[in-house]
């Protein structure tokens, strides 16, 4: 609830002449995780502000106005509600992904392939270079496991560059890259 009324105050004095609104919903995320409450930024406010900005902006003009602070922190915690649901639905989908391509991969007869599939949870973009020396293991033995998922499709190259190559597990980053899906009305 701290930062529901933090957030109105940064908002109510627009400290920039420009970006109160971008600045303002990155300190959200940025105080959830300095008080621990999230490990990492997962939770992102600015999409459900965006699809319901008249209801954002006559809550905000309601405390200025009226004083109406329960309104604000009912349609604050209304909107980290949705977006929890929508974080979750996000992890629930990339977690089956990788267990989809952990079961393709896993007879495999190195586990080099499983591990870098693992990796890709954390960054659907990978390099052998990176893997390398994330996994602790050879160049040539990452670019190995990096050309197999390429081969069965969990990754694509990025770009056309023959040295440094960049690569894409680009259905994770289509989960991640999508719209929120958030009704933003009352409960």
């Amino acid at each position: 609830m701290t930062i529901a009324l933090a957030h109105y105050q940064f908002e109510a004095i627009h400290p920039f002449l420009d970006g109160n609104g971008r600045v303002g919903r990155l300190l959200i995320t940025l105080f959830l995780i300095e008080r621990q409450i999230l490990p990492t930024p997962l939770l992102y406010l600015s999409a459900f502000f965006e699809a319901s900005r008249r209801d954002y902006y006559e809550r905000l003009r309601g405390v200025s106005e009226r004083g109406a602070w329960n309104e604000w922190v009912e349609y604050f915690l209304l909107g980290v509600a949705r977006m929890s649901e929508d974080a979750l639905s996000r992890a629930v989908r990339i977690n089956e992904l990788i267990a989809q391509w952990q079961k393709t991969v896993s007879g495999d007869s190195t586990n080099t392939p499983l591990r870098v599939v693992e990796s890709l949870g954390a960054n659907p973009f990978i390099t052998a270079k990176g893997a390398a020396e994330k996994l602790s293991i050879a160049f040539t033995t990452a670019q190995r496991a990096i050309e197999r998922l390429q081969r069965i499709g969990i990754v694509k190259q990025v770009g056309h560059a023959k040295r440094d190559r960049v690569f894409c597990a680009r259905a994770l980053l289509d989960i991640l890259e999508e719209p929120a899906h958030i009704v933003p009305g009352k409960n």
